[in-house]
């Protein structure tokens, strides 16, 4: 049953796979590029952060334009925009056109993902709902892994990379523009003020806040700061894919974790063993990979879940109606520290010492930990933690459909729970 599930929805499972790989092997090249030419550590933190300014704005104002336009017309003109973006950066090598390809890169790939993932909301019902969302979030991690490691076989000096990007853009055309004939039906915005946000879960937001802006420090500077560490490009490549890997296999154990103990004891035991993680590999060198490929994969199970634990956190102390409002809100929250995130640790990198990337991804770290142990203090456990169940996200910016199908998820098995709560068991019949 499970296989005819995937299978219908195959041909758009196949282009999110590609998408992510797209994105994973794109942040990679061109901070790796940046570093080949002469970038400056500050300057190449500012371009890669356009992407995740980008993405905030895509993520906000692309819904309307598609819907104006289309869905499928709107999907092919967005993969047009991301080819042209990502072979501009390959032929006019500046840091100004770099900073604006990056940009409309972001918006670009932000919208594909809104029309992606509405069109897997549309087509999956409640009873393989769940099991879509798990599908395609280990498919994002493969594809952002995968693009991780096809760059160990391509020379980021030369253009084939970025020629390998825009096929494999172009490629993702292909599954969803001759499979899907239904237009998908996208969720109306709705808003919920920010200020009532931080005062029903302040953790959840500060998280959601400086937890985006590791992961834009790390995708954003991090082949930067692994070249400075002596690593070769090969090695560049399983340094990145070792994070991502360990917050792919920490994702489901961590969230059953924090679905049965407090949630912010998961959060700060997470965030603190990040915060030590980091330190180490602060004071690790290159002449060790192996090593610091184990530290990461360890870094990255200690980090990647956080988000998700913020977002579940978060909802513990919202009403079902709340939560659809507050996806919004929160990843907008989360652009906002990503967006800081690259440019603030590139300037430390270039003005205090190289390891200050570590340095402070660890300061960070231990300011979510001891946040998450002080509020323990100021305000029990919700007594009904459990609607709202801990959902694997992907470590890379995604549209408010997927959230916004998670929030439906949970609903519908807490409906269910409770129409089985008021009338009882099946009785069985009398012989």
């Amino acid at each position: 049953m499970l296989r005819q599930q995937i299978r219908s929805v195959s041909s758009l499972l196949s282009t999110m796979t590609l998408i992510g790989l797209c994105v994973g092997m794109t942040s990679t090249l061109l901070s790796l590029r940046a570093t080949i030419e002469g970038f400056s550590t500050l300057t190449t933190g500012i371009i890669m952060s356009a992407y995740f300014l980008g993405f905030l704005f895509g993520t906000t104002r692309a819904p309307k334009d598609i819907r104006r336009v289309g869905y499928i017309r709107a999907f092919g003109g967005l993969a047009a925009l991301a080819t042209i973006a990502v072979l501009m950066q390959s032929i006019w090598i500046n840091p100004v056109v770099w900073f604006l390809m990056r940009f409309l890169s972001g918006f670009a790939l932000s919208a594909m993902f809104v029309i992606a993932e509405g069109w897997l909301n549309t087509m999956a019902d409640n009873k393989n709902r769940g099991a879509m969302l798990s599908v395609y979030m280990v498919l994002i991690y493969g594809g952002l892994i995968t693009g991780q490691l096809v760059l160990s076989v391509a020379d980021p000096g030369t253009f084939v990379p970025f020629a390998i990007i825009a096929l494999l853009i172009n490629l993702s055309l292909v599954p969803i523009l001759a499979s899907v004939t239904v237009e998908p039906t996208t969720h109306e915005p709705k808003k919920v003020s920010l200020k009532f946000l931080i005062e029903q879960a302040p953790l959840g937001i500060a998280t959601a806040f400086i937890i985006q802006a590791c992961y834009a420090m790390f995708y954003g500077v991090g082949p930067v700061y692994a070249i400075h560490l002596g690593l070769t490009v090969s090695q560049v490549t399983f340094f990145m894919a070792s994070f991502i890997l360990g917050g792919l296999l920490a994702q489901t154990p961590i969230g059953l974790l924090s679905d049965r103990f407090d949630r912010r004891a998961v959060l700060a035991g997470c965030a603190a063993s990040g915060a030590i993680i980091a330190l180490i590999l602060a004071n690790l060198s290159g002449a060790y990979p192996w090593l610091v490929f184990v530290a990461m994969g360890g870094l990255g199970a200690s980090l990647l879940p956080l988000y998700s634990l913020s977002m579940a956190h978060t909802n513990d102390f919202l009403e079902h109606d709340q939560m659809i409002a507050a996806t919004g809100a929160i990843i907008k929250v989360g652009g906002v520290g990503a967006v800081i995130g690259a440019p603030s640790v590139a300037a430390m990198m270039q003005f205090g010492a190289i390891n200050y990337f570590f340095l402070l991804m660890s300061a960070l770290s231990a300011i979510v930990a001891c946040y998450a142990l002080y509020r323990m203090t100021q305000r029990k456990r919700p007594d009904a933690q459990g609607h709202s169940p801990f959902a694997a996200l992907a470590p890379a910016q995604t549209s408010e459909e997927i959230l916004y199908s998670m929030v439906d998820e949970a609903q519908e098995e807490e409906n269910e729970e409770k129409a089985t709560v008021v009338t009882g068991p099946p009785l069985e019949k009398e012989p």
